[in-house]
C-alpha cells in the first residue's frame, strides 16, 4: 500500500492546484468550443423546436378557446331553437285540441240533431199508426155495433 502512495506521490508534478502551463488556455478553448458546438449542434435546434411547440402550444389553445368559444355560441343558439321549437310544439297541441274539441262539437250537434230528427220522424209515423189504428178501431166498433143492432133488431 505504501508503495502505490509513493508512486503517486512521484507522478504528481510540481506547482500543484494552481500551476500555469498551456493546460488552463488550453482547456479555456476547448471549453469555448465545445460551447460554440453544442450551441450550434444541440442548444439551437433544441431550442428552435422549444419555440416551436410552445408556439404550437398556444396556438391550439388560442385555437381550442376559440372552438370552445364557437361551441359555447352554438349551444346557445340551439337552446334558443329547442326552445322555439318546444313552443311552436306546445302552440301546435294547443291548436289541434281546440281543432279536435271543435270537431268534437260539430259532431254531437250534429248527432243530436239528427237523433231529433229521428225521433220527430218516428213521432210522426206512431201518430200517424195511431190514427190509423183508432180509425180501424172506430170502424169497426161502428161495424160491431151496427151488427149488434141488426141481431137484437132481429131477435
Amino acid at each position: 500500500m505504501t508503495s502505490w502512495l509513493q508512486l503517486a506521490a512521484a507522478a504528481a508534478p510540481e506547482g500543484g492546484l494552481f500551476d500555469l502551463d498551456a493546460t488552463l488556455p488550453l482547456m479555456a478553448v476547448q471549453v469555448v468550443l465545445l460551447t460554440f458546438i453544442l450551441n450550434a449542434l444541440f442548444f439551437r435546434p433544441v431550442g428552435r423546436a422549444v419555440e416551436e411547440r410552445e408556439s404550437y402550444v398556444t396556438t391550439s389553445r388560442a385555437e381550442a378557446k376559440r372552438k370552445l368559444a364557437e361551441v359555447e355560441r352554438l349551444e346557445a343558439d340551439l337552446t334558443e331553437q329547442l326552445r322555439g321549437a318546444r313552443q311552436q310544439a306546445q302552440a301546435l297541441i294547443l291548436e289541434a285540441e281546440q281543432e279536435m274539441d271543435r270537431l268534437y262539437r260539430d259532431a254531437l250537434a250534429e248527432a243530436t240533431a239528427e237523433a231529433n230528427a229521428t225521433r220527430e220522424k218516428a213521432r210522426k209515423e206512431i201518430e200517424i199508426q195511431r190514427r190509423e189504428a183508432t180509425s180501424a178501431l172506430q170502424s169497426d166498433v161502428d161495424r160491431m155495433s151496427s151488427m149488434i143492432i141488426d141481431r137484437l133488431l132481429a131477435a
